[in-house]
């Protein structure tokens, strides 16, 4: 048998070069699957024992192992001369297991930015500014396009004969061309450059760009995303994104709060009076007041169908929901206060009075009871 597959041959070689050609591929793709599962074996133990970065670059190593072990066994076989083939196609063979092999290699490299990534995720962790955490993707994202950029390099000088000066001038041309049809995507990169530079918000900032109501989840190289208070995901351009108007609300100092209380016209100036010193009252060194910003009461407008009272407080910290629990316990307070008080609420309506008919109001229900006097 093995004199026949040593007589029989096939593509200039005998049957039995190719069989083992073929079984050191198969082999080399084994073995790399067995070194990619030891690999994530490891980076689970290393993880576990609180050695991260070790954990991620095994995580990361295990990605490229099979392709790796696979460009490495096709180059040493090409090179050992297992196979006897004619010229052109020898050639051919080995520029083609060059390029394999720095493909994968390159890919490997790309693979092992993540660990670079990690330490600056784990840096940035560490100081309580937001910046880092805008800047982080942007470095990770620049070195993975770089090593692109040198892998596809590499392969055009591997299948050139030309010198790398005359490669670097011809993708220099082919770049102006690329330039001039991607004239949105540059506009975007220069655009994300411009947001990390002034720092219009930060990752986790709430925003109103563009009717967009929501906090800031990521800012790329060519857009910024937003999850909008409704939880839709909003992409918008970063070429738009630093020509817009843009709200941050996670920045302000304070939630400032405008309303009107409007009564009846019915009620005698000492009861306006009454209605002015309850809001005070309840108002006075207020839970969030800050004493740079009091609360101001004012009988301010005589309004169409009521007399009005203008409030505006200022609520400090700017924590949304506690604001609302303390908006909610004023206006139940107030609303006691006023029942007691016996002064009434005006709502739009409209009065027809008869000649010769006594005049007469009608009241508000009465029947809530008191509550606690403070909020």
């Amino acid at each position: 048998m093995w004199q026949t597959l040593n007589a029989t041959i096939f593509a200039g070689n005998e049957v039995w070069r190719w069989l083992l050609f073929c079984v050191a591929i198969l082999l080399s793709l084994v073995c790399g699957r067995l070194i990619r599962y030891s690999l994530l074996k490891s980076s689970e133990r290393q993880i576990s024992e609180k050695r991260e970065w070790l954990g991620v670059a095994f995580k990361a190593l295990s990605r490229s192992a099979v392709p790796i072990l696979i460009a490495t066994v096709v180059f040493l076989i090409l090179r050992s001369g297992l196979l006897v083939l004619p010229p052109v196609i020898a050639s051919a063979f080995d520029t083609g297991s060059r390029v394999l092999f720095v493909s994968v290699l390159g890919y490997a490299v790309y693979c092992m930015v993540d660990v670079v990534d990690f330490q600056l995720l784990r840096v940035a962790g560490r100081t309580s500014s937001k910046v880092d955490d805008m800047l982080v993707p942007l470095v990770g994202k620049s070195i993975r396009i770089t090593i692109l950029a040198l892998i596809v390099l590499q392969v055009t000088q591997e299948l050139s004969t030309k010198p790398i000066t005359s490669i670097l001038a011809g993708l220099g041309v082919g770049g102006l061309a690329v330039a001039l049809a991607g004239q949105d995507t540059i506009k975007n990169f220069f655009g994300s450059l411009v947001i990390v530079g002034d720092k219009p918000f930060e990752i986790g900032d709430r925003i109103i760009v563009d009717g967009h109501d929501g906090p800031v989840e990521s800012v790329g190289f060519r857009s910024t995303k937003l999850r909008t208070l409704d939880g839709h995901l909003v992409t918008v351009p970063n070429s738009e994104m630093v020509n817009k108007s843009i709200q941050n609300i996670g920045k302000r100092p304070y939630i400032k709060h405008v309303a009107n209380v409007a009564i009846t016209y019915d009620t005698p100036p000492e009861k306006v009076d009454q209605a002015l010193e309850i809001i005070r009252g309840l108002l006075k060194d207020h839970e969030g007041m800050r004493t740079d910003l009091p609360p101001r009461v004012f009988f301010n407008a005589f309004s169409d169908w009521s007399l009005n009272i203008l409030i505006i407080f200022w609520y400090h910290p700017p924590e949304y929901w506690q604001y609302m629990a303390f908006v909610e316990c004023f206006n139940r307070q107030l609303l006691f206060a006023f029942n007691e008080a016996a002064i009434n609420f005006a709502f739009p309506s409209q009065t027809v009075y008869v000649s010769g008919s006594e005049n007469s109001s009608g009241k508000l229900d009465t029947s809530l009871r008191r509550g606690d006097d403070r909020c």
